[in-house]
């Protein structure tokens, strides 16, 4: 039987009512085998990466949902494309437009650099809209190779990132909320 192991997964949608693609995503993550739900974060408002030639696209809404796994990493990552494709997610451009986006952001320590899965996932200290919501549920989280999380943020500005209101655990219980102050962008 494997161990079982704390993994992270970012969660996106700027399609189709982005918040209840999220709060339907973190249902079925409820429902994954051999996994338990921990908790997720609030959910935040994002505007999309800018990038050159990138066409318009609306606003993002973003979580990050905490997993204990018994999955191997690849099985996970399986799992989660598997229910991007629910979600009838289309890949016609890169960071273009979604009804959803699953990411596996963290694995425990593991560092992994294999074809189709890195870990930790390679954006994740670069990115507001993961590491403000990562924050709210492990603001003591070392990210392995990168350091740890609140000097991640100290780094990053919140370019735009805005709480949505009011904050729910969906669907997973009250628990006391760490105030997470958005920098000046």
């Amino acid at each position: 039987m494997n161990p079982t192991m704390r993994a992270y997964v970012g969660l996106g949608s700027n399609l189709d009512c982005p918040p209840a693609q999220i709060r339907r995503a973190l249902a079925e993550l409820a429902q994954l085998p051999g996994s338990r739900l921990i908790g997720n974060s609030r959910f935040y408002r994002n505007p999309p990466m800018e990038l050159p030639g990138q066409p318009e696209q609306p606003d993002y809404v973003n979580a990050v949902a905490v997993l204990d796994t018994r999955l191997p990493p690849h099985i996970l990552l399986h799992l989660l494309l598997t229910l991007e494709n629910r979600h009838q997610r289309v890949r016609q451009r890169r960071w273009g437009s979604r009804t959803l986006d699953l990411d596996l952001l963290l694995y425990g320590p593991l560092r992994l650099n294999r074809h189709k899965l890195t870990l930790p996932h390679p954006g994740l200290h670069l990115r507001p809209f993961v590491l403000y919501p990562l924050a709210e549920l492990a603001p003591n989280l070392v990210i392995p190779g990168r350091g740890r999380l609140v000097q991640l943020l100290a780094c990053c500005t919140h370019r735009g990132l805005r709480p949505l209101l009011p904050w729910r655990r969906y669907p997973f219980g009250h628990a006391r909320r760490p105030e997470i102050t958005l920098s000046k962008p």
